[in-house]
């Protein structure tokens, strides 16, 4: 079951949601919202699954207020301005639809926050990392990771061989899906595979050609594995 929250500055758009959502065996709609600030403080306390988020609204707008929760929430944008679609979609968001929307559309967005939910359970057999990113879902093998990196609310992960990847993901969230003790935190800004680690000289760790620094608050731990 995903229990979701609608924010809209039109009840009728409200209505709508809150009709379509009962239609849906598994979609919980828990609550809906006219002003972000009353939703952002229900979401502090209740969080949720999954959004349905304008983003044209008084104040702060769907996309800025987005970027304030936390970055696992899913989001399905609704609005009547396709100009904002671009944007919706640099913030991984799950779909997007534009008003007026058919219940079948509907069907489609909340379908790929089911998959999107259930691939987030999946158990991997602790070799693989599942990360949304550029529109997809990426699979990335744990032994391919060099090093994680924290962009505020943002992570770019580099990995072998490959282009680095860039997702809506904080340190901490990231961190919870990788195997312990294999990856440990050095520094507020990386992450690092264990085995990976090629020296350590002058509070810094190097990792092929990553010179990465060790933060005074995590040298103990560096001390406990090297």
């Amino acid at each position: 079951m995903i229990k979701a929250v609608a924010i809209d500055d039109e009840p009728l758009a409200l209505k709508i949601i809150t009709h379509f959502c009962s239609q849906v065996d598994f979609i919980e709609l828990d609550k809906t919202f006219t002003k972000t600030d009353e939703a952002l403080e229900y979401i502090q306390k209740n969080p949720a699954d999954l959004l349905f988020l304008d983003i044209q609204m008084p104040g702060k707008n769907g996309l800025d207020f987005y970027k304030m929760l936390d970055p696992e929430v899913m989001v399905i944008f609704t609005t009547a301005y396709s100009e904002y679609a671009v944007e919706g979609f640099n913030v991984n968001a799950i779909d997007y639809l534009l008003k007026p929307f058919s219940f079948d559309r509907f069907l489609v967005a909340v379908d790929k926050a089911s998959k999107e939910k259930r691939a987030r359970l999946t158990v991997n057999g602790n070799n693989h990392l599942l990360v949304r990113a550029d529109y997809k879902q990426h699979r990335i093998e744990f032994d391919d990771i060099l090093l994680i990196e924290g962009l505020d609310d943002y992570i770019r992960i580099h990995i072998k061989g490959k282009t680095p990847i860039t997702a809506r993901l904080s340190m901490k969230n990231i961190l919870e899906k990788l195997p312990q003790p294999d990856f440990i935190r050095v520094h507020r800004s990386y992450i690092i595979p264990v085995k990976k680690v090629k020296s350590l000289y002058n509070k810094t760790i190097q990792i092929e050609d990553f010179v990465i620094p060790i933060g005074d608050t995590y040298k103990d731990i560096v001390a406990k594995y090297f």
